[in-house]
């Protein structure tokens, strides 16, 4: 059997220093908003190329809580509107929608898998304050034509970093590209704490305070609220296993650009597609997906041979039953890829033989 995801695998490549770092924590019988979740920040900054790094609960919080700041600072209003691919994570839409703000869905584009970026300002209206792009799959959402729409119509820029721990455009990371980002570190991701977990990067230093204040209840001050906050904060034990790993993302990132540099050398069936090819710098490869028109026969022939699968994601957010108002729309794109993709094992510890025989049986696939 070759495992899509073998966590225990990879949190044995450097289990000592994780073990040790968790038992720094209960031997210091300090376990919430202690020096591990500064240390975390501190060093997450750094590698983003942020002035700040706000850690919370998880990653839609993170979400939430970064058009939450924008909200309580006057920037957003209720009823505002925020461009958004429609072929995110179901969480992306969530937390515009909690936030009472109107998500705008804009079609990807089949090549890139991401927003349309050509489409992008067809969909700015009178009432439209912010785009959110994801970069799903961990490839590249960004280029230097969205961040010049954003400033032309005076629109907030803000990440989806849940998929792309690692990934640059033109040597800036992913979450230092826009006005904000958030980030989740649920344990699957390229970079992944022990539970959920996540974080909100950015330069504005107001938002920054706000954000930290919301996260906390409210409160700037012990027993005084200067919101109506909530409560989400990161474990100590997550933060401290976070910064271990963070010292081997990029190669572990590496490792798994090199698998889907194999992939892309010898996967060769037509009855499947791949993605197009981008730059290893503009992908971190979180997932690597495919695509056939006969998806679900396909994932079954791959579990029948040995090969665990996952789709990313079945169903498209403006087909689920909580956005029901939304069910009769049609985005053509997103739905063939949300009907077509199957993600195959994409990982730093898939060893070459897996991946052999990944590619072997995918290729024995006849239909």
């Amino acid at each position: 059997m070759v495992k899509l995801l073998d966590l225990q695998a990879i949190t044995a490549m450097h289990g000592d220093e994780i073990k040790a770092a968790v038992n720094r924590v209960i031997d210091s019988g300090w376990f919430l908003q202690g020096n591990e979740n500064k240390q975390f920040e501190t060093d997450y900054a750094q590698y983003i190329g942020t002035e700040h790094c706000i850690a919370v609960a998880n990653g839609l919080d993170a979400l939430y809580l970064l058009m939450r700041g924008y909200k309580e600072m006057g920037l957003m209003q209720d009823g505002d509107e925020i461009i958004v691919p429609a072929n995110t994570y179901i969480a992306t839409i969530i937390a515009i929608t909690r936030n009472n703000l109107v998500p705008v869905l804009v079609e990807p584009t089949w090549e890139s898998l991401e927003i349309d970026i050509d489409k992008v300002e067809a969909a700015i209206t009178p009432r439209t304050k912010g785009v959110m792009i994801v970069h799903l799959y961990g490839r590249i959402a960004y280029n230097d034509k969205l961040g010049e729409i954003c400033k032309k119509h005076n629109l907030k820029l803000m990440e989806d970093c849940a998929q792309s721990h690692g990934c640059a455009w033109k040597g800036v990371k992913t979450g230092a590209l826009g006005d904000a980002a958030a980030h989740s570190f649920y344990p699957g991701k390229n970079l992944g704490a022990l539970g959920d977990a996540g974080a909100v990067t950015t330069n504005d230093p107001e938002l920054a305070e706000v954000i930290r204040a919301l996260a906390n209840y409210g409160s700037q001050k012990k027993y005084v609220f200067k919101y109506v906050g909530m409560n989400s904060r990161m474990a100590e034990t997550d933060a401290a296993a976070l910064d271990v790993k963070l010292k081997y993302l990029d190669e572990d990132n590496h490792s798994r650009q090199q698998l889907a540099a194999y992939y892309y050398a010898n996967i060769n069936n037509p009855l499947i597609t791949l993605p197009k090819r981008i730059e290893d710098e503009n992908n971190v490869y979180h997932q690597f997906p495919i695509f056939c028109e006969k998806r679900d026969e396909l994932q079954e022939y791959l579990k029948q041979n040995g090969i665990q699968t996952l789709i990313h994601y079945p169903i498209p957010p403006h087909k689920q039953e909580c956005y029901r108002e939304w069910n009769n729309r049609s985005y053509p794109i997103t739905e063939k890829i949300h009907a077509q993709e199957l993600s195959i094992p994409m990982n730093q510890v898939v060893s070459m033989d897996e991946a052999a025989e990944v590619v072997r049986v995918i290729n024995s696939y006849h239909g």
